[in-house]
């Protein structure tokens, strides 16, 4: 029979060993491990749970989203496992470790990319979210719109794209007072906006205004270079045109695979050679009337992402096929 060793934060590992036929949850509550639990069916995810160590059966993992397959993550209740497995809850699985802050530039009037040099192992999936933290315990969240290295002499920095709020403490200290050398913590990282190799010809649609371009321009770059052949389409909405930014980036990417699209959108202004008028919501539906068969990512505006998920899953798209983190889903300072 198989051993269940279970990690909490601050507490010793506890190691169960399971009966014939009995699942992760119930052999952890017989051990007297309180796991959340509902259904205990595999249906309303309560249970999620993460593997750092051993196979994970597939049926344990059976509706999950393919980001959190490629975690690792799978259903307690339903997990009959034949082999040894290392587990934590799913929210004991952030890393934290000491960063410095590499440099600092200007992306538009507004918006800074921040580089991130860390000094510990950092495991991440371009496109996720991480937590920065300050010296005086100050945090907030950010995502990643780098790529991973490419090849052993590729520098292995964060890059976040910090748009500057009005009295926001971290946003105008990261870009009126921070320095090259200034050190943080960083947290995470977290959420499952990432791209995930398979299905390599079905169509993406990437979305997002102000900063959510961040994650989108990383999990787009990440499917091309891992040879996504579908089209990928990225839209990328502002209220006026200074809030667009990395538009000769994003068009020199369009050059470069014929099967990427750059749209950018305004909510008002004069239309012109790959410029869009009008909601990014009504121009993607305009041109897309039917997601069957696609991935979605969307990122930015929380009304506007509300209404894009449930206007796309309507016209057909499956809900674990649409991926949007929660942090993104409220301004950050």
């Amino acid at each position: 029979m198989p051993n269940i060793t279970y990690s909490a934060i601050n507490n010793q590992p506890k190691t169960c060993r399971l009966r014939d036929g009995e699942t992760v949850l119930e052999g952890l509550e017989r051990y007297g491990i309180t796991i959340p639990n509902s259904c205990r069916s595999g249906v309303c995810q309560s249970c999620l749970m993460q593997a750092s160590d051993g196979t994970i059966p597939t049926a344990a993992q059976k509706g999950l989203k393919d980001s959190l397959k490629a975690r690792h993550y799978f259903l307690a209740c339903v997990c009959r496992s034949t082999a040894d497995l290392t587990v934590h809850l799913a929210d004991h699985a952030a890393q934290r470790t000491r960063a410095v802050i590499r440099r600092i530039e200007k992306l538009s009037h507004d918006v800074s990319r921040v580089f991130l040099a860390y000094e510990s192992p950092f495991d991440y999936f371009p496109g996720q979210f991480i937590n920065v933290v300050r010296g005086d315990g100050l945090t907030r969240s950010y995502s990643l719109a780098n790529l991973r290295p490419h090849t052993a002499t590729d520098e292995d920095l964060l890059e976040l794209h910090i748009r500057k709020v009005a009295d926001g403490r971290m946003s105008t200290w990261l870009h009126d007072e921070a320095k090259p050398g200034e050190p943080v913590d960083i947290r995470g990282p977290q959420g499952d906006c990432f791209y995930v190799p398979g299905r390599a010809e079905q169509p993406l649609l990437l979305a997002g205004t102000g900063t959510g371009l961040a994650p989108l321009y990383a999990i787009a770059r990440d499917g091309l270079r891992q040879g996504h052949t579908g089209p990928v389409h990225l839209y990328h909405g502002a209220r006026e045109s200074a809030g667009l930014y990395l538009v000769d980036e994003l068009r020199k990417l369009a050059a470069e695979y014929l099967n990427f699209s750059y749209f950018r959108c305004l909510v008002s202004g004069t239309e012109e050679p790959g410029v869009r008028i009008g909601t990014i919501n009504k121009i993607i539906l305009a041109d897309i009337p039917r997601f069957a068969g696609w991935r979605v990512f969307l990122c930015g505006n929380p009304e506007r992402v509300n209404l894009l998920r449930k206007s796309i899953f309507l016209a057909g798209a499956q809900m674990k096929d649409i991926y949007s983190d929660a942090f993104v889903m409220r301004a950050s300072a």
